[in-house]
């Protein structure tokens, strides 16, 4: 995003486009619809929330479809974000000092750019989470194509697919942790776009003093 698009009326800044609002919801949609589903194929103890949804054969139609849009928009998050998720220096300091950030000592952690450490870890493990989900789950929809030793390929499938859903569910978790009660004002920045300048201030003040920075620069 350029300056201009991020400087917003009444103190406020532009955290998020349009784009990548509805990419994100369209990915936790996909997401929750797969996570009630899996678990409902998981444990006969929560089979009825297939029940819920539809019915078992719905539910399996659909769940196949559900992990295909669900990897396109984190593929297009990767394609928006990636060159922003590179590890810098400052993110090394700032898992050093997560334990500040877990009890909101904000002025105690590195200063932050427009994502932090932890944020980035979330951002990759959903990108290989999800591949791994991609190509196990391809395995597990359609086994009739993989006739080479199908049985220990489904096998492998099956124990890859389970293992990265564990994987992501914690990363769900986490990041439902990180917004909502570690960065206040987190959650209404994926729904109306924009964060107070206090916000950015707060809990990004590297992308705060980014932000000031580039804005006071005259224009050429």
């Amino acid at each position: 995003m350029s300056t201009s698009e991020q400087i917003i009326p009444h103190g406020h800044v532009l955290r998020y486009t349009l784009k990548e609002r509805l990419t994100h919801w369209v990915a936790a949609v996909a997401y929750i619809y797969l996570l009630m589903t899996g678990l409902a194929f998981w444990s006969p103890w929560l089979f009825w929330v297939a029940v819920i949804l539809g019915g078992a054969p719905v539910s399996r139609m659909l769940h196949p479809w559900a992990g295909l849009i669900f990897f396109a928009a984190v593929w297009n998050m990767y394609v928006m974000w990636a060159p922003q998720m590179k590890h810098t220096d400052v993110d090394k300091a700032w898992w050093k000092a997560v334990r500040y950030y877990s009890t909101n000592q904000d002025d105690k952690m590195p200063p932050a750019g427009r994502y932090n450490a932890g944020q980035k870890f979330l951002f990759w493990g959903f990108f290989w989470g999800s591949l791994l989900l991609l190509l196990s789950g391809v395995v597990m929809w359609s086994p009739q194509y993989f006739a080479w030793h199908s049985l220990i390929a489904m096998r492998i499938a099956v124990l890859v697919h389970a293992s990265a859903a564990l994987f992501t569910i914690g990363l769900f978790l986490i990041h439902i942790y990180m917004g909502v009660f570690a960065e206040r004002g987190a959650l209404s920045s994926v729904i109306h776009g924009d964060v107070s300048i206090a916000f950015a201030k707060r809990y990004h003040p590297g992308w705060y003093k980014e932000i000031v920075g580039q804005s006071s620069t005259p224009r050429k």
